[in-house]
């Protein structure tokens, strides 16, 4: 049993993070984008404090550490969150999903510029690949008239910089705090930042008396995201990176693309065209062959999402 858990997870992972992308953009009919963010991460946070407060996990960071991984909870969830809500929220949750697919292949670009570790010969082609599948999704729908989706797609784009970011300054986090207390710092600071926003937006609207309103609405899309999408699916990407390699657990990732459409398509009934489905393919192809023909040598950068 021991020896398959680590690819239960990486499937667990893989699926919370590929419907995320639905309960985003049913909720988002009912809330704006950073009130959303704010409950979203206000649960997280609340969900580790009660673990905490049951002993069940035990949560130790100090003022100096959390000074320390503020860095690294700007890219995420303060730069990555916001841009991707706002580019599922202009297009669409496989389109998301799709886009999102390419986060791999620019940590990939990012480590071998800022760490020096280039990739191996063999994932070059891959690597142009999954950007030009990408580059194909934009040209198409621009081409055929759907404008409206050049900012949401450039957020998008936004989104997965931010997080390849990330994973380059996790990486170095991870030498020096554990998984829990980096996910600790991005709760509570997600939280504390976009609740902020959400609740100046409130004021400024004179609308403070309903902010908790909308929960009526929403709460099965706040559960999901905040407790199984923020906080249990990042244990489950840590748990797989911690018992496979790192290409390997990576792997899981691909996944995420392939649910968030069959999402979108069968419960929310988006549409999904010809070149959507060509350059998802290159994505995905490009994504496998980055991971497949990834160096063996030791240091391998470990992709999170």
């Amino acid at each position: 049993m021991r020896k398959i858990m680590p690819y239960l997870a990486g499937v667990g992972y893989a699926s919370i993070f590929g419907f995320s992308f639905m309960f985003t953009r049913g909720a988002l009919e009912h809330i704006t984008p950073f009130h959303l963010l704010g409950l979203r991460f206000l649960a997280a946070a609340l969900a580790l404090s009660i673990l905490h407060i049951l002993g069940i996990v035990p949560i130790r960071v100090s003022w100096q550490q959390f000074a320390a991984l503020l860095p690294l909870a700007f890219f995420q969830p303060l730069l990555y969150f916001p841009l991707e809500t706002l580019g599922v929220q202009m297009t669409s949750s496989s389109h998301g999903g799709m886009m999102i697919a390419a986060i791999p292949i620019f940590v990939t670009i990012l480590a071998a510029v800022l760490l020096k570790e280039h990739p191996s010969p063999l994932q070059y082609p891959f690597i142009l690949a999954s950007v030009g599948g990408v580059i194909f999704i934009l040209a198409m729908e621009n081409q055929g008239g759907l404008e409206s989706n050049l900012p949401g797609t450039l957020f998008l784009l936004g989104a997965v910089l931010a997080a390849a970011c990330y994973n380059i300054a996790s990486r170095k986090a991870g030498k020096s705090f554990s998984p829990l207390q980096i996910t600790w710092v991005m709760m509570v600071i997600g939280a504390i930042a976009f609740n902020g926003i959400a609740l100046g937006q409130h004021v400024s609207a004179d609308t403070l008396g309903q902010y908790f309103k909308p929960l009526a609405f929403v709460w099965p899309q706040i559960l999901f995201l905040g407790i199984l999408s923020s906080v249990g699916a990042f244990f489950l990407v840590n748990y797989t990176l911690s018992k496979l390699p790192a290409a390997q657990g990576a792997v899981f990732s691909n996944l995420t693309t392939l649910i968030s459409i069959f999402a979108g398509v069968t419960f929310l009934k988006e549409s999904f065209s010809w070149h959507q489905a060509v350059g998802a393919l290159v994505i995905l192809a490009g994504v496998w062959g980055t991971n497949y023909f990834a160096s063996s040598r030791k240091g391998n950068l470990e992709v999170e999402i």
